[in-house]
């Protein structure tokens, strides 16, 4: 899809956004307007305005994909959601379950009754289920079970067994796979006869009578090669493949490496047990972006934006109180040095550029390794060489812009000697944050937490105490 396709489409979805939210103020001005009106035919004239105003609502709804609908219900307050989710027609509840983000659909799951669930997920694969499954009540999921054949139970077991950031949380069970010995020709009947092909079959799974992997057929060989060839002449049999076990970003990144749309994963027996799929790793990579987002900020877990107080405050409250305790440790650096700031009252009005640049420097450094440390490009072959990059730079910057500032301080206030002070606090300052920048994230890892996780308060805390004092220090050491 090109550039101004997609950019169409997102007008257009906007669009349905704000006709949705027309509809939904409109039905509620009438319904405020019927409610103050009286005469023998009010509840009649109110229930129809009612009902018109719910099926163009409907009407709506049915024309969208279930992902738009799943965009404009993230998009909602609460009780708007609820009355839209209310109109979604029964078959469509599953499919929009599995695209709505997880805050969200912890508030759509809770407005349905058992019933209502166990008819959203009877239609879903194995995979799909056992995504599901751990947000639905207990009694749900286990009539759930109840009502799949033997296969399907076993498909969901094998999915929930393995941890949801690994392969085996992810794989698709629904392939086609063939045997080496037969021709193209008996391949092209076989694929004629099936009702349709799974989702982002891009490659046939070649194996043996015991299941085992013996290579891939893609699609497009099938099609240019002559039928009369056999599939062993004409398969790639060497692709590339995961275990259940592996860990499913190294699988995202494989996918982005290779041009992968889909991948078979075997056991250690080397026998194929499912297959992952390009949507699935799409979805898993823009997590991990959102993720990385939130915990730069200190934000535990993605929230729903129409959340109560109470959900939003647990969420946020811990380095909130983190910020609280590093700005009390700030103001006690500036504290130390009252003294010096009452005699040269310009130190008061300087002292923050030092700690903010400090603070922009750091948190691009850190960005930068967090980004290379997710794609495992950092290793201990080579931290002491990006450590010495880093403060290298911190330098250069630190002469540069620290040299620009001191010339500033010079023209405002008429002293060389507090412009370089100034360049000396600034080129300091931003060694410190080059230095944070890299140790930070490196240490959480070692910690067994993410790097990212908060860095971007701890790196501010650091570098506006730091710069406070560094700054404040050479002033009364070297002007008072």
């Amino acid at each position: 899809m090109s550039e101004v396709e997609v950019k169409k489409t997102q007008e257009s979805l906007q669009d349905r956004l704000a006709q949705v939210v027309e509809l939904l103020q409109r039905q509620r001005v009438v319904e405020d307007l019927t409610h103050r009106q009286e005469g023998p035919h009010h509840d009649r004239v109110e229930n129809l305005v009612h009902r018109q105003n719910l099926v163009e609502l409907q009407r709506k709804l049915d024309d969208l994909h279930s992902a738009d609908v799943a965009y404009i219900l993230e998009a909602l307050p609460l009780d708007d959601r609820l009355t839209l989710w209310q109109l979604v027609k029964a078959d469509r509840d599953g499919d929009i379950l599995l695209e709505v983000s997880d805050s969200v659909r912890e508030t759509l799951i809770a407005d349905m009754d058992d019933h209502e669930l166990l008819a959203a997920a009877k239609d879903m694969d194995a995979d799909e289920l056992a995504d599901l499954a751990s947000e639905l009540p207990r009694d749900v999921v286990h009539e759930l079970m109840e009502t799949l054949d033997g296969q399907q139970r076993e498909r969901v077991r094998s999915a929930l067994s393995y941890d949801e950031e690994q392969v085996g949380a992810l794989m698709d069970f629904e392939m086609v796979t063939i045997r080496e010995d037969v021709s193209l020709e008996v391949v092209l009947r076989y694929l004629r006869r099936l009702k349709e092909l799974p989702g982002h079959t891009d490659k046939l799974f070649v194996v043996d009578y015991d299941g085992v992997l013996k290579g891939v057929l893609p699609i497009k060989r099938l099609l240019v090669n002559d039928p009369d060839k056999q599939v062993a002449d004409v398969m790639a049999s060497d692709p590339v493949s995961f275990h259940p076990d592996e860990d499913a970003y190294d699988a995202a990144q494989a996918f982005e490496r290779y041009d992968l749309i889909s991948a078979p994963v075997v056991d250690k027996n080397g026998k194929l047990i499912g297959r992952l799929t390009i949507d699935e790793m799409v979805d898993l990579i823009r997590e991990e972006s959102e993720n990385e987002v939130l915990n730069m900020a200190g934000l535990r877990e993605e929230e729903d934006i129409f959340a109560s107080v109470w959900k939003s405050l647990r969420n946020r409250w811990s380095w909130l109180a983190v910020n609280l305790v590093t700005a009390f440790v700030a103001s006690r650096v500036i504290g130390l040095f009252e003294g010096s700031i009452e005699k040269l009252v310009a130190l008061a009005a300087l002292m923050p550029i030092v700690a903010g640049i400090g603070g922009n420097s750091g948190n691009q450094t850190i960005t930068m390794i967090v980004r290379a440390m997710a794609l495992d490009q950092v290793s201990t072959g080579n931290t002491s060489r990006l450590m010495r990059k880093e403060l290298a730079v911190g330098l250069i910057n630190g002469l540069v812009w620290g040299g620009v500032i001191g010339v500033v301080a010079y023209l405002l206030y008429g002293s060389w000697s507090l412009g370089v002070v100034m360049t000396a606090a600034m080129t300091l300052n931003l060694l410190l944050a080059a230095l944070a920048g890299v140790l930070i994230p490196m240490t959480l890892a070692r910690m067994g937490r993410d790097p990212a996780m908060g860095a971007s308060v701890m790196i501010t805390a650091m570098t506006d105490s730091g710069g406070f004092f560094i700054f404040l220090g050479l002033a009364t050491i070297f002007l008072l």
